[in-house]
């Protein structure tokens, strides 16, 4: 496996939500204790294994101050609102003033009582059948402040507000949990923006609301037993991050594979490179093969890889430890037909941004498995890469926002500290 090249990049493969809990269903095992893996533990057995905490000790993250953390950017300096990082991945360019929040695409009765989150975990093809409609009425809705709303992956979008008095102090929409009723959205300060931006706000969700209850295909889908998708709940409202980039710290090139928007907006604003799979859709019928495909190749013009894969984190939150036990199997496949030619000249580390419970579907503070293997890396005696496995190993327990300078001085790319 390892061939005695001086490895001078790396393959960061990221499994959202990796971490878990034992269930019963699984004989009172973790999906990933429970999975057939023979790459990830081959990885294991070949390298140095630990334990990750994306931020600190026992501090659930979200997706987005998880990769911001394990790319070495303290979320407490860079964080300002998830919003602007799903509008970087969606392509779309934020200007100086502009607020974006992230948006799901939900349920809701008559009167703001939240029936389902995701809508159904509505398709992406649908999905943006109804952006359009909410598009259109975006571009004629009369107002002091200007809306853009772009569909994303499944039930996921951006909406961008722009004008004068366009302001990110205002709270949530998302309540984040089913069964209670949806409150609009409320300045978080005294200022004019943020008032005038509830204001409209509230106004655009309720046309919106109007707009998608009659649209057609959301006729079709109550026809057929279907939630349809006739609610905007925005929230993680924030402006463009300013972050310096992987290439300023460490002076390498840099690419991100992923389906979702998020990730790709994350690691654009750290500087990568955005490398699309059209096959690749974050979701758990993603195309493996063809990002795995695309990430080996990717190797050859860059010293940075990073391949994100939602289908872990996507199986946890639909409480389905058998599901996410499965798709690891189906990654750890693909990983294994190329392995080899990874580890020829790289170093390859796997891991995940955060335990995502497969019992509750939520995030927790429990850290996450982490393994790194190639040319020059130390070996410990782990030959199984799990949540208990990994804590025997030689790395201990490290937070996130080092990890960024383990890897990146494993390829000679940290400069000494002192003479």
């Amino acid at each position: 496996m390892i061939t005695g090249v001086v490895p001078d990049r790396v393959l960061f493969l990221m499994l959202d939500g990796l971490g878990d809990r034992p269930s019963r269903e699984l004989g009172l095992m973790t999906p990933l204790q429970a999975a057939r893996k023979v790459a990830l533990d081959l990885i294991a057995s070949e390298g140095m294994t630990g334990l990750l905490d994306p931020y600190a000790p026992g501090v659930p993250v979200g997706s987005d101050t998880g990769h911001l953390s394990i790319l070495g950017y303290d979320p407490k300096v860079y964080y300002t609102g998830r919003g602007p990082l799903e509008a970087l991945g969606a392509g779309i360019d934020l200007k100086p003033g502009d607020v974006a929040f992230r948006v799901n695409m939900a349920t809701v009765d008559d009167d703001w009582n939240l029936l389902d989150r995701r809508a159904g975990r509505i398709s992406t093809g649908e999905a943006r059948e109804l952006a359009r409609a909410v598009a259109e009425l975006a571009e004629r809705f009369d107002s002091t402040l200007s809306f853009e709303f772009h569909s994303t992956v499944e039930h996921r979008g951006v909406l961008v507000i722009r004008g004068e008095k366009a302001s990110s102090s205002v709270t949530d929409v998302d309540p984040h949990r089913e069964g209670v009723r949806v409150q609009m959205p409320r300045p978080t300060d005294g200022s004019e923006s943020a008032r005038v931006t509830a204001q409209e706000l509230t106004r655009f969700l309720l046309r919106a609301k109007e707009v998608l209850d009659r649209h057609p295909l959301n006729v079709a889908r109550r026809q057929r037993g279907l939630n349809p998708a006739n609610a905007l709940l925005p929230r993680g409202a924030g402006v463009m991050p300013k972050l310096p980039s992987l290439r300023e710290r460490y002076g390498v090139r840099s690419v991100v594979i992923a389906g979702g928007a998020l990730y790709r907006g994350v690691c654009r604003a750290a500087g990568m490179d955005v490398r699309l799979v059209p096959t690749a859709t974050g979701t758990l019928n993603t195309d493996l093969r063809a990002k795995f495909e695309a990430a080996v190749e990717s190797l050859r013009s860059y010293e940075l890889v990073f391949l994100h894969i939602k289908g872990t984190d996507t199986a946890s939150h639909d409480l389905n430890p058998s599901a996410k036990r499965d798709f690891i199997e189906r990654i750890d496949r693909e990983l294994h037909r190329h392995l080899d030619s990874i580890l020829s000249g790289s170093v390859i580390c796997v891991t995940g941004d955060h335990t995502t419970s497969s019992l509750d579907g939520r995030h927790h503070g429990d850290p996450v498995p982490l393994a790194v293997a190639g040319e020059g890396v130390r070996r410990d005696d782990v030959a199984k890469f799990d949540e208990l496995s990994c804590s025997r190993g030689s790395v201990g327990r490290v937070r996130g926002l080092d990890l960024m300078n383990v890897l990146m001085d494993l390829i000679g790319r940290v400069e000494m500290y002192g003479e």
